[in-house]
């Protein structure tokens, strides 16, 4: 039986998300910017047609902005996070097997469903219900491997005729459309490989999928191997339908200004902490090894520069939020000096370990807290309801080193004070 996969995508997905509940900017221009309000890191459809440029910083382009009304938001993580899972909570309800590939697209296995209904078809209605029960529109592009897949969704936004579903089942479409795609739209295809593949000739997709796969391998590398035979509609991807074990977490941030004080810095570190602490429970794990750096900015290089990491290992892994606290500051406070401007401090938790997979040492006495587990338990959940934040002292009450954040939008379906009123 012939493989099919489906590519849904959602359009401009963070300006989408900043639009869903401003219908008065259904047709303004929306840029999203990133961390500090630094740069521009998502623009709806009327920025592109201005031919505004991505991780442009924003104030090279105040201008525009001026000139063309352009609207801007800071990033709204949480925002962006509570709508992904609801598009993905319905593709996951339409497909046996799905592979949330990112923040704003998953791949479908739809094997087989062609036996019951036209892919077309299918393909248009989970459109249809993803739009009428989130409002965020999405691209679906349908083909026999991964690659092709993504080239049909490609398609899917860039030609309004198709409704936003591209079949890509049938071979002759395959060839028509990708002698149309320049190479560098081909999924994995990077810049420094577009630039070798050029020099040999090889400029569209097409051009690409008609080469020789084994000197591609000569040439290249076995992955653009792949490539090349996924285009030609042999699959070799298959769905990573079990999200990949991550093998560290890093929480880390630029200050909103540059911090000078110590406790400040100190502060800023245990949040980040408390963070990593919260993912690495996410992802039910322990840790051994935690790692802390602290560095000024090195675009201001007539200032005093300063970047160091340290590490220390753990007696036995944990997940226990107040093990990690005491291990990063005792790494603070070896890290920190007097006398410069820090732009950004960060936390590493590396060397994961499974519940029930630890050896502990016969000789040392457990390290572990009484009831850990169920008291981090009570704290995540908590956190996450939405009705109230536990956080631990070494934090601070008032985060002075926090992110710019000066246009961000309200946490409109995870707070209840935020929620939308309608007088």
């Amino acid at each position: 039986m012939q493989t099919v996969f489906a590519l849904v995508d959602c359009n401009n997905f963070y300006a989408s998300c900043e639009k869903l509940f401003r219908p008065d900017l259904k047709h303004t221009p929306v840029v999203v910017l990133s961390n500090n309000d630094g740069c521009v890191v998502a623009r709806s459809k009327e920025v592109k047609a201005l031919g505004l440029k991505m991780a442009v910083p924003v104030f090279q382009i105040q201008d525009e902005i001026r000139k063309h009304g352009i609207v801007c938001f800071s990033s709204n993580y949480a925002l962006y996070a509570d709508l992904s899972n609801r598009v993905m909570t319905i593709i996951e309800e339409e497909a046996p097997r799905v592979e949330v590939y990112s923040i704003d697209e998953a791949f479908m296995d739809l094997t087989g469903v062609d036996h019951v209904v036209d892919l077309l078809t299918f393909g248009k209605q989970v459109k249809a219900k993803v739009d009428k029960w989130t409002g965020i529109a999405v691209g679906i592009g349908i083909a026999p491997t991964k690659t092709l897949a993504k080239l049909a969704n490609h398609a899917a936004k860039k030609y309004p005729a198709t409704g936003s579903v591209v079949n890509l089942m049938d071979s002759d479409r395959q060839r028509r459309l990708m002698a149309l795609v320049d190479v560098s739209d081909v999924w994995g295809v990077g810049r420094r490989t577009t630039e070798k593949l050029r020099a040999k000739g090889i400029h569209t997709a097409l051009d690409l999928a008609d080469a020789n796969p084994k000197e591609i391998r000569a040439g290249f590398s076995v992955v653009l191997e792949r490539t090349v035979r996924e285009l030609n509609g042999v699959s070799c991807l298959d769905l990573e339908s079990i999200r990949p074990t991550k093998q560290q977490i890093i929480c880390s941030r630029s200050f909103g200004h540059k911090v000078t004080d110590k406790q400040a810095l100190r502060e800023a570190i245990a949040k980040y902490t408390t963070r990593a602490a919260e993912k690495l429970r996410g992802e039910q794990r322990l840790c051994r090894v935690v790692s802390v750096f602290v560095r000024t900015s090195p675009f201001i290089p007539s200032e005093p520069q300063y970047s160091q990491t340290q590490s220390a290992e753990l007696p036995s892994p944990t997940d226990d939020t107040r093990d990690l606290l005491e291990v990063t500051d005792a790494i603070f406070q070896q890290l920190y000096k007097e006398g410069f401007r820090y732009a950004k401090a960060g936390v590493m938790l590396a060397d994961f370990y499974e519940h029930g997979d630890v050896q502990e040492d016969l000789f040392r006495p457990s390290t572990n807290k009484a009831n850990s587990k169920a008291l981090m338990g009570v704290v995540d959940k908590i956190n996450h309801s939405g009705l109230g934040n536990v956080f631990f002292a070494s934090q601070g009450v008032s985060a002075q080193w926090s992110m710019k954040r000066e246009y961000l939008s309200p946490a409109y379906t995870t707070r209840w004070e935020e929620l939308p009123k309608v007088f």
